[in-house]
C-alpha cells in the first residue's frame, strides 16, 4: 500500500488531492497549519508548521501499518481515523511519496516574512527531511506567478522565471531549493496556473459576488485576453502520474482551448441566468488605479494581478503530455461554472467561515467594494 505525506492537505487543492488519494487506497498523513475537517480510517491529520524541523523529524521517524498509526506530537491538534493508534518507537520512514502543496498566498498574509519563511524555509525543511529519511518521490505544486509578463506565445519550461511579487519569488526560490535534492530523490515540479473547481474561492469570490448580485462584471481592456486555468481533478491526475515518474522533471500544466476572459465570464453568467453583464474598464485608468490602491494597502490585487489582468498567459503543456501521457479534460468556462455554482449554493456558510485556508474563504474586497457599489 502506498503512503503519502501531503503538506497543505487542509487547503483547497491539498484537500482535493488528499481525498482522491484516500479513495484510491493510499494512506495519507496531512500536515497543515489549518485544522483538517476530513476524517478517514487511512488519514492522520496533524496541525503544525513545516518550518518546525523537530516536528517534521518526529513525523518522518515514526511508522505505521494496518494496525499501527503514525502520530506526531499534539501541537495544535491531531486527528486520526478509525483503527489508528500511536506508536512512539522509530521504525523507519512511513512515506513512499510526498506531495508538497503547502503555501502562504500574498493576499492572505500581512506578514511577508511569514510568507517567505513558510514557502522557502518550509520547502527546504520538507526536502531535507525527505532526504534524511530516504523518501524517493516528491511532487511540488509551483505556480505561473513565476512570471508577470505577456510572452505573446505559450510559455515553455525553459523560459527564465522573472517573478514580480513575493509569492512568485518564493515559489521560484522553492524550485531552486528542490533542484539541489534531485540526486537524492525524484522531484517533479508542476507549474500550475490558477487552480479552479467547486469550492475554490479566494480572489474568485469577488467575481462570484458580483455575478450573484447581478452587478457589472468588469474586465480591463475589453476582456479579449486569454488566461489559462487548471481544473483541480486534472491537476490531481497529473500529481498521481508524476508520483510514478522515475526521474526529476519540471512540467507546465493547464487547460486546453483557452477562451477570452469576456467569453468565459459571459458563459458563467448565461448558465447562472444572472442579470450581471460584462463591462469594460479602460486600461489606461484601471492599471494605475490598481497600483495606487495596492500601494496604499486598500486592495487585495497585487503586482501580479495588475500586471496580468489585461494580458495573455498560457503555458505550453506539450512536455507533460508527451512524458506523462497527461491530458486536461475540463475547460476554463466549465471549471469556473463549477466554482460559481458552489459559491451560489453555499454563500451563507462561506461568509461565516473563520478557520479556513485562503482559497477556501472569501478574499477581502478592500477598495473594490466601491466599484461594486457603482455597479
Amino acid at each position: 500500500m502506498r503512503s503519502a505525506l501531503i503538506t497543505g492537505g487542509s487547503g483547497f487543492f491539498g484537500g482535493i488531492l488528499k481525498r482522491s488519494l484516500l479513495e484510491r487506497g493510499w494512506k495519507v498523513v496531512n500536515l497543515d497549519l489549518v485544522n483538517d475537517e476530513d476524517r478517514h480510517e487511512n488519514l492522520l491529520s496533524i496541525q503544525g508548521d513545516i518550518r518546525d524541523r523537530k516536528l517534521l523529524d518526529d513525523i518522518f521517524s515514526k511508522n505505521w501499518s494496518d494496525r499501527v498509526g503514525l502520530a506526531g506530537p499534539a501541537r495544535g491538534g491531531l486527528h486520526r481515523g478509525k483503527g489508528w493508534s500511536v506508536e512512539g518507537k522509530p521504525l523507519g520512514c512511513p512515506f513512499t511519496h510526498i506531495f508538497h502543496c503547502a503555501a502562504i498566498l500574498a493576499h492572505a498574509a500581512k506578514d511577508k516574512n511569514f510568507l517567505w519563511t513558510s514557502n522557502v524555509d518550509g520547502t527546504r525543511n520538507v526536502a531535507e527531511a525527505a532526504k534524511a529519511h530516504g523518501v524517493k518521490h516528491l511532487v511540488f505544486t509551483s505556480s505561473n506567478c513565476l512570471w508577470g509578463e505577456n510572452f505573446h506565445r505559450p510559455v515553455r519550461e525553459d523560459d527564465e522565471p522573472k517573478p514580480v511579487e513575493i509569492y512568485g519569488k518564493s515559489k521560484w526560490e522553492g524550485e531552486k531549493i528542490l533542484k539541489e535534492y534531485e540526486r537524492d530523490m525524484n522531484i517533479v515540479i508542476l507549474r500550475c496556473p490558477t487552480i479552479v473547481d467547486a469550492g475554490r474561492l479566494g480572489l474568485l469570490s469577488i467575481l462570484f459576488e458580483f455575478i450573484d448580485e447581478g452587478r457589472k462584471v468588469w474586465v480591463v481592456g475589453g476582456g479579449k485576453n486569454v488566461y489559462q486555468f487548471i481544473a483541480a481533478p486534472d491537476l490531481v491526475d497529473a500529481c498521481i502520474k508524476a508520483a510514478d515518474f522515475n526521474a526529476s522533471a519540471t512540467f507546465n500544466i493547464g487547460s486546453d482551448n483557452v477562451k477570452s476572459f469576456r467569453e468565459v465570464y459571459e458563459s458563467v453568467i448565461r448558465k447562472a441566468g444572472a442579470k450581471a453583464q460584462v463591462a469594460n474598464l479602460p486600461r489606461s485608468l484601471a492599471i494605475p488605479a490598481m497600483k495606487i490602491a495596492y500601494a496604499l494597502g486598500l486592495s487585495p490585487l497585487g503586482p501580479y494581478q495588475y500586471k496580468m489582468i489585461a494580458e495573455d498567459f498560457v503555458f505550453d503543456t506539450s512536455r507533460i503530455k508527451e512524458k506523462l501521457g497527461w491530458r486536461p479534460t475540463i475547460t476554463n468556462e466549465d471549471m469556473l461554472w463549477r466554482a460559481y455554482e458552489y459559491y451560489r449554493k453555499h454563500r451563507a456558510e462561506i461568509e461565516s467561515r473563520i478557520d479556513a485556508s485562503a482559497h477556501r474563504s472569501s478574499a477581502k474586497m478592500g477598495v473594490i467594494r466601491i466599484l461594486k457599489w457603482l455597479s
